[in-house]
């Protein structure tokens, strides 16, 4: 994925994102998560996971189904209010969403 697709940073995370071939049978874009050890410990790092997919959550209607996405998030998504979380998010969809 990360060799075919392409990337797109920002200060709370890099996404790499695919377009898939086969979208068949599938209702929806895919989120996939990689929350390294260095971000923080195992309380802070499910608290990032639950709040990256929630945001994923409500912008998924806007992007098509053939769509795989990962977020690797940095440090500073620790720090920061839901509401920049899900418009960085809105960013990468965006993104996607034109190519």
């Amino acid at each position: 994925m990360y060799d075919k697709g392409f990337r797109v940073s920002g200060p709370l995370f890099a996404a790499f994102c695919l377009a898939r071939n086969e979208p068949e049978g599938r209702t929806s874009a895919r989120l996939g998560l990689t929350v390294p050890k260095a971000v923080g410990k195992a309380v802070e790092r499910n608290r990032i996971k639950r709040r990256l997919r929630e945001a994923f959550r409500m912008q998924r209607a806007e992007i098509d189904a053939k769509w795989d996405i990962v977020l690797n998030p940095r440090r500073p998504v620790l720090k920061t209010t839901f509401a920049e979380i899900e418009k960085a998010v809105r960013k990468v969809v965006e993104t996607c969403a034109s190519r």
